[in-house]
Formats: C-alpha cells, sequence, structure tokens
C-alpha cells in the first residue's frame, strides 16, 4: 500500500520517466519522494506547495573519465571513483558510469578492483571498459601501444563484475574485436557497445548481429557517412542499437546530432553522454600517459592536438540541446535520464517516485538546472 505524503509539490511540469506532464503532483514525505499523480485527483484537505519549473530526475552519465580531479586511468581507487561521483552530483548529475580507457593491463585491473570495492556506493553505476580492443586508425587519444587484440584477460575482468552484480559496458572495434568476442562478452551479461573503429558498416553489423546493442559517442572516432560507405557513423543512426553522443557544440555538431536522431529508426535509443575528464569540478588540466591535457577554449587538447575527451556536464548538455539543437525537452529528458537507465536496466533511475529528493532536478523555463528539491525545498522554507 502507497504511504499517503506528508506534502504534495504541484510543479508546472514533471517528468515522469516516460512523459512531460503538466498538471502533475509529487507526494513526499521527510526527504523522499512517494508517488505521482493528477494534481487535479488530490482532495481539497490535501497539503500542497507550489514549485515554479519542471521536476525530473537527475541526470546519468554512462561515460564519466573523471571529475573533481581525479581521472580513472591516473588513480584506480575507491577514493577517486568517489571523488568523481561528487564532483558530477554538484551539477544534477546523480549516476555515473566510470570509464577506463585503453591502458596498461594493471590499469584495469586495478580498476575493476577499484569498482568492486566501491560496489554499491552512491552514484556509481558500475564500470565502462572503453578499449584496449579499438582501431588504431580511430583510436583519438588513446595510448596506440596499449590498443590490442581482445583476450581472455579482459573477458575475466567482466566476468568478475558480473559475479559482484556490477554493471559493464565495454567498447571494442571490428579491427581488434571478432562477432565470436561479442558474443562471449553478451553471454559474459556485458552491453557491448561499438566505437573507436574504422570499420566498414558491414563489419559492425557483424558485430550488432553477435549481440552488441549500443555505439560509443556517436560520430567520434569512427569511420563517417559517404554515399558509397555507411561507414560505422552511418551503421549506428540506421541500427536500433542505442548510442551515446557528446553535445558540445566541439565533439559534433550541432546540426548532425539533431540530423542524427531525426534519422533513428526508433525513438528512446539515444542518450546524452559528457566524456567528461578530471576538469569538470577540478583544475584546467591533467595529466594522461605522462603528457599534459589542457582545456583551451572550452576544448581539452593533448601534445598531439587531438581531442582529449571533453569538459562538459550533463546539465550543460542537457540545456544545449533544448537551446541549440531546439530537441522537445520531454526528449531530451529521456536523453539524460531515462534511456540511460533503460540501458542500465534500472527503472527505477528514470522514475521520480521513491527518491532522495537530492535525487531530483529543478529545472527553469530554459532547461536549466535550478538545483536539487532538497535544495529548493530548504530555501523555500528559510
Amino acid at each position: 500500500m502507497t504511504e499517503t505524503p506528508d506534502l504534495w509539490l504541484l510543479p508546472d511540469a514533471l517528468f515522469d520517466g516516460t512523459r512531460l506532464r503538466s498538471g502533475a503532483a509529487l507526494g513526499v514525505t521527510g526527504n523522499r519522494s512517494v508517488t505521482v499523480t493528477d494534481a487535479a485527483s488530490l482532495p481539497a484537505t490535501a497539503p500542497t506547495r507550489r514549485i515554479p519549473g519542471t521536476l525530473a530526475p537527475g541526470f546519468l552519465d554512462l561515460q564519466v573519465n573523471g571529475g573533481g580531479d581525479a581521472l580513472l586511468n591516473n588513480d584506480q581507487t575507491p577514493a577517486a571513483l568517489r571523488k568523481m561521483a561528487a564532483a558530477h552530483r554538484r551539477f544534477g548529475t546523480v549516476g555515473i558510469l566510470p570509464t577506463v580507457i585503453t591502458d596498461a593491463p594493471e590499469v584495469l585491473s586495478r580498476a575493476v578492483d577499484a569498482v568492486i570495492a566501491a560496489n554499491g556506493e552512491p552514484g556509481l553505476l558500475g564500470l565502462h571498459i572503453e578499449g584496449p580492443h579499438l582501431s588504431i586508425a580511430r583510436r583519438g587519444t588513446h595510448a596506440a601501444a596499449y590498443v590490442r587484440p581482445f583476450d581472455a584477460s579482459t573477458l575475466t575482468h567482466v566476468q568478475r563484475l558480473r559475479s559482484e552484480g556490477i554493471f559493464v559496458k565495454i567498447t571494442v572495434a571490428p579491427e581488434n574485436a571478432t562477432p565470436q568476442d561479442v558474443a562471449r562478452l553478451v553471454a559474459a551479461g556485458a552491453i557491448v557497445s561499438i566505437g573507436h573503429s574504422d570499420a566498414t558498416a558491414e563489419a559492425a553489423r557483424a558485430l550488432l548481429d553477435a549481440g552488441a546493442t549500443c555505439f560509443t559517442h556517436l560520430f567520434n572516432a569512427m569511420s563517417q557517412m559517404l554515399n558509397r560507405a555507411p561507414g560505422v557513423t552511418g551503421a549506428c543512426i540506421n541500427s536500433t542499437a542505442y548510442a551515446g553522443i557528446i553535445c558540445d557544440g566541439i565533439h559534433v555538431a550541432d546540426e548532425m546530432v539533431g540530423l542524427a536522431m531525426r534519422a533513428r529508426p526508433l525513438p528512446g535509443r539515444m542518450f546524452l553522454v559528457s566524456d567528461a575528464m578530471s576538469t569538470v569540478g577540478g583544475s584546467d588540466h591533467f595529466r594522461l600517459y605522462g603528457q599534459d591535457v589542457r582545456l583551451s577554449e572550452g576544448r581539452l587538447v593533448n601534445a598531439e592536438g587531438a581531442l582529449a575527451g571533453a569538459h562538459v556536464t550533463m546539465a550543460e548538455s542537457f540545456h544545449r540541446l533544448i537551446t541549440v539543437v531546439g530537441i522537445h525537452p520531454e526528449t531530451a529528458l529521456d536523453m539524460a535520464s531515462a534511456a540511460p537507465a533503460r540501458l542500465l536496466q534500472r527503472p527505477d533511475l528514470a522514475s521520480p517516485e521513491q527518491r532522495d529528493l537530492a535525487d531530483i532536478l529543478l529545472l527553469g523555463s530554459d532547461g536549466r538546472v535550478t538545483g536539487t528539491l532538497t535544495e529548493v525545498l530548504t530555501n523555500q522554507s528559510t
């Protein structure tokens, strides 16, 4: 039986994980939400409070390399994971998928150990293993010296994580992972994502047929579309697989974000990712593979002049989707919370019901995050 709320909040709109609703009421008790209903159905005696703006579940970011001056490739400890999660929470992201990129075998091993040690801690959703089984030609900032064919050790790491009930997403390329490798990863319980690849569309589709269900940062580090060669980009857009995309105006032109979304055959399969590095909530530089990476005019650039991750938050990306790309707020909210929750198979994270109030955001009319529901109610009572 549903608990009777102490207070009903009446926002201008509320995203319930499926649709953006006007005239909805969110029931809360103490520091938690209880249920959502139509405001018109509330009894006249129900205690209510108006909340100007839109209420929505906090954002979920499935590709986070770092934050708060912590970078997983540099520090594979539970403390670093907590620091990353805390840095992104300040900007409305309540759950992150820490990402370890191509590196020495012992770095991946220690990252797996750290995630297992931190299993169950708030804000940590699992592990994204981005590499090392990628394409040299499309490696981006990933160190060429560590790119290698798929091997049994990676499968063992995935199996260890899954045995602890930890969500795993792993990015591979057809150049260094076969359909048989993908089938083994899927059988182990991993979500296999295609990325950092210069392969043909046919090679990408072979991995989809083997069980891959996702693409990593659409358009970036993948073979592009040509009139007679769709490439990995075309294979992604034409597929029903999930696809992450970076919306910072740097990694992908805003026009291309909108074009890809209109071209996808199924709605609800695109999700925002930040691909954020340690500079989010931290200083303007860091070291990766022993080289300096610096923030310059919004871009993180390594010594080779290549983009080295992103300096953007989910809140900034969400705002850009609405105000620059022109995406409807309901679709943008799906991309920032509900679609990632579906990929995670965590419907609870897409819903505003049965949540800590600190995990629910208040958004302004322009899509900007104005604070958490805890902060809003605290400010209203003072």
